[in-house]
């Protein structure tokens, strides 16, 4: 994936826990629900950069496996379950995740130095950088600027520009500490750019050695639900019957695919559809689904059959073009 970002992104769609060897695990006694979630999380952490498992995710694989259980709950984690059972659990618990990550993806951010190396690359670059951010800092516009602004300096960079948050990356500080920045010494443009260019040297080399990953707060419009929803033959025919009631209220000289598009952007949430004007990438996939339709349909009256007949066309061709092409856009 690529959005113009100057950091990695990686994309988590449950494909490598559908790839893990659970062979190995044997249980030669019995274990509770919460030892069988713990073995999980170890199991499926390094196909998750060894991040801890989110809590909404893990509800959420909760809900899949028990929902899809005949006997509620399938899973308790105070509950004693003999080696047989245990191993079984274990796998279903891990395909539930990976099941959960294909309709949800999550979107991690890798820093690993390589935004800080761009800008120590291209010397102009760097010194614009430094005089934006001596400039920002300099709020009494005296030429000089305490050295504990270097600390302010690095939050204003953010990941954006390849610095960790303090918050999540406490190596910061070490580095900090390292070059006594902690201090109210002050310091003219051209010292805060060398001690600057000092820290920022040592952050890429630790960056390098271990890289930062974190979640992005960006949700993946990938069709999943459409699919979902196809699927079930009573719930598309509720949703169905639920559009074709817009006809009679549509104002006067509306076509049908323009009573379809308005009942659809009206109901993102509930189809996983990318809200309509959130990014040119959304605007362009609407504007292409309904580009082929209008050939055919615009400004054509439908009845009620033809209605619904024309809705899970277009169902149909959103869910096959965000498999495609996947839109992305910031949790609200």
């Amino acid at each position: 994936m690529s959005d113009g970002s100057s950091f990695q992104l990686q994309i988590l769609d449950g494909t490598n826990l559908r790839d893990l060897d659970l062979s190995l695990i044997v249980f030669d006694r019995p274990v509770t629900g919460a030892q069988i979630l713990h073995i999980a999380h170890s199991q499926a952490s390094p196909s998750f950069f060894d991040l801890p498992f989110p809590d909404p995710l893990k509800t959420a694989a909760l809900n899949r496996l028990n929902t899809n259980s005949d006997a509620e709950p399938f899973l308790s984690t105070e509950t004693e379950y003999q080696p047989i059972k245990a191993s079984q659990i274990l796998k279903l618990y891990i395909a539930a995740i990976a099941d959960e990550l294909k309709a949800n993806p999550l979107v991690l951010s890798i820093l690993d130095g390589s935004t800080l190396r761009l800008f120590f690359e291209d010397e102009d670059d760097f010194a614009m950088l430094a005089e934006n951010l001596f400039t920002d800092l300099d709020v009494e516009d005296k030429g000089k600027i305490s050295k504990s602004q270097i600390r302010n300096a690095l939050v204003q960079m953010g990941v954006d520009m390849g610095v960790p948050p303090f918050s999540e990356y406490p190596q910061l500080n070490d580095l900090l500490s390292k070059h006594g920045v902690d201090g109210e010494e002050e310091l003219g443009q051209a010292q805060f750019a060398q001690l600057l260019q000092s820290v920022l040297q040592d952050l890429e080399v630790e960056l390098s050695k271990k890289n930062f990953v974190f979640i992005q707060n960006v949700q993946v419009i990938n069709g999943s639900k459409i699919r979902q929803l196809l699927a079930n033959e009573k719930e598309l025919n509720s949703f169905v019957e639920k559009a074709t009631q817009e006809k009679p209220n549509a104002k006067g000289g509306l076509g049908s695919t323009e009573i379809i598009r308005s009942f659809l952007e009206r109901n993102t949430k509930e189809l996983g559809l990318p809200l309509s004007e959130s990014s040119d990438a959304a605007v362009l996939f609407y504007d292409s689904v309904f580009a082929d339709v209008a050939k055919e349909k615009d400004g054509v009256e439908l009845e009620k059959e033809g209605l619904a007949k024309l809705l899970k066309d277009i169902l149909e061709k959103m869910a096959e073009q965000l498999e495609l092409n996947p839109v992305y856009q910031e949790f609200a």
